[in-house]
């Protein structure tokens, strides 16, 4: 049976600092495509742990949609930039900032999961 919430956290725990991945992106590596929803609730109530880098994660244009879930509402694009990601207008360029995952990543993500039995 797939555990959504633990392959989300090892999907997200791989995206690169200094990258954004979107929650479709992640949603598809999780073998869940078009579970973007899905994704935001699971990084807005906390259940893809604690060690997913939720600040890097955007919607399909770039925009910081998930600041309401941070301490403060300029967290998001604060962590962002600290890892040199260029922030503007409460959006990212995806085509400089975004994680391109390869091929590879992406087995490679399917074979924890079934390793996992997740």
């Amino acid at each position: 049976m797939i555990d959504f919430y633990k392959r989300l956290a090892l999907a997200g725990e791989a995206i690169p600092c200094g990258r954004v991945a979107t929650y479709g992106q992640l949603a598809l590596l999780c073998g869940k495509p078009g579970n973007s929803r899905q994704v935001g609730y699971a990084l807005n109530r906390g259940l893809a742990g604690k060690n997913l880098p939720a600040h890097r994660v955007v919607n399909s244009q770039g925009f910081l949609t998930g600041a309401p879930a941070f301490d403060t509402p300029d967290m998001q694009k604060c962590l962002l930039e600290e890892e040199g990601v260029e922030v503007r207008e409460g959006r990212v360029d995806l085509k400089k900032y975004g994680w391109h995952n390869t091929l590879e990543e992406a087995l490679t993500l399917k074979e924890s999961f079934r390793r996992l039995g997740i």
